[in-house]
């Protein structure tokens, strides 16, 4: 018997992460993967495992405890671990990366379903939903049982925590909570202003017909097969951005037939090199280039402050069996076209198998969303936040295009830019589109 050292293993782009809550206590006996403690970012909570199984010697931790990569959380006895003495062991880096994965906020790129009614924007005008009317600094015993990324959450929908009822361990109130209470609120379930299980007839407040209440097993079978994890989280994300993002959407067309055979040429010369070139790579290296040219476009908004980034980060929306998520390609402006291919089909097939830390969906300044495999023309691309615009792209076909003498054939990619009314006008849209389409058409453009 030896005593093993429990440390935090790798949890992504987090320094420090907020204990929330101890699983176990000194002197239980634990087994293999086996959750110990709980810790909370501002974008995601997750439970450290054990790898080791044995009896719990000691706790290092506490909650409230601030911990990262490489933190002690406790000491084991455990069978089988070298006798020489203390021996580190991990705590299931991979399964601790997938627990993270699914909870970054990806880029609707399919759902038409996700737009939101038009009912549902009157949310812009009406009251916040119970704004919080508490004194500045409350005494601790109170605040709502929440952890401080869920306290963050809630103000940002405008949501008084006290009229939040928990369903987590002692009461403490979760995001999916929060999400529930706003979702109650809008679909007229919960009035505003009444406490959590306070029924309303109608949408009070935000005057919209209660949410049809369906028994859909009368008019036929049914299938109920729940959501992912994914599709949940992203899910409100998605709400959140089309509710309180003004979106306006401009859509073009843009000439790619010479970049195609461009693209071909690229794809034949690498191939045994095993480098496939897709239009994403040069969407990418236009992209950077509109920014560069419009840099209100590469920015963020810090409540009144516009913060204008000096990085390119290009996020691409990527199909994946559990829902849709957003890889980042990191400084996209000093990669060329190869470059971009070889780490675009990377980095979705780690999206496909699961298999991306959080730090690699973190840090966007831009995001495209290709529907081009699929099909369509033009659609509404939902803002990825807190971007402030986002690229969509249609399948090209084959049109005549008038070239002054005849009519001849061209391929013609559709795009549809939404961007983010409060920051970015028609005008300026309107050019960022027209510059794409110059830069995609005569990719020479891009070397000026």
């Amino acid at each position: 018997m030896a005593q093993v050292e429990l440390r935090v293993p790798d949890i992504g782009d987090f320094k420090e992460v907020e204990v929330i809550e101890v699983l176990v206590k000194a002197g239980d006996e634990i087994g293999v993967e086996q959750s110990l403690i709980t810790v909370e970012s501002d974008k995601a909570s997750m439970e450290i495992p054990a790898s080791v199984a044995g009896k719990l010697l000691s706790l290092a931790v506490k909650v409230g405890d601030k911990v990262g990569e490489g933190s002690l959380v406790g000491m084991v006895e455990a069978a089988g671990a070298s006798a020489g003495g203390k021996t580190v062991a991990g705590t299931g880096d991979e399964n601790v990366a997938k627990s993270f994965e699914a909870l970054a906020p990806p880029v609707d790129a399919l759902s038409s379903s996700s737009n939101a009614s038009p009912e549902v924007q009157h949310i812009k005008t009406a009251p916040p939903v119970d704004a919080p009317s508490s004194p500045s600094n409350p005494s601790p015993a109170s605040l709502p049982h929440a952890s401080p990324s869920v306290r963050k959450f809630a103000r940002e929908l405008g949501v008084d925590l006290t009229k939040v009822s928990g369903s987590g361990p002692k009461g403490r109130i979760t995001q999916e909570d929060v999400q529930k209470f706003v979702k109650d609120v809008m679909s007229g379930a919960l009035a505003v202003g009444a406490a959590p299980k306070a029924a309303s007839g109608g949408g009070a407040g935000l005057d919209l017909l209660p949410w049809p209440q369906v028994d859909f097993t009368k008019f036929g079978p049914v299938d109920a097969k729940p959501l992912s994890r994914i599709k949940k989280i992203s899910g409100a994300n998605l709400h959140r951005n089309w509710v309180m993002i003004p979106h306006v959407t401009g859509n073009d067309e843009a000439d790619i037939t010479d970049l195609e055979a461009l693209r071909v040429q690229l794809n034949k010369e690498n191939e045994k090199a095993g480098i496939k070139v897709t239009m994403l790579a040069f969407l990418m290296k236009a992209a950077v280039a509109a920014l560069k040219k419009f840099p209100e476009f590469n920015a963020s908004l810090d409540g009144d402050t516009l913060v204008l980034k000096q990085y390119f980060h290009i996020g691409f929306a990527a199909d994946t069996p559990n829902g849709l998520v957003v890889p980042v390609i990191r400084d996209v402006d000093k990669k060329g076209v190869l470059d971009l291919a070889v780490e675009t089909s990377a980095m979705a097939k780690k999206a496909r198998d699961g298999k991306l830390s959080p730090s690699e969906m973190q840090g966007g300044c831009f995001s495209v969303s290709s529907l081009g495999g699929i099909g369509g023309t033009h659609f509404t691309p939902i803002i990825n936040a807190p971007e402030v615009a986002i690229l969509g792209v249609s399948k090209s076909s084959t049109k005549p295009v008038w070239d002054g003498k005849a009519f001849v054939p061209r391929m013609i990619l559709p795009l549809s830019l939404s961007y983010d009314h409060r920051v970015i006008d028609g005008a300026s849209g309107a050019r960022f589109n027209a510059y794409l389409v110059q830069l995609l058409g005569d990719f020479r453009r891009i070397a000026l």
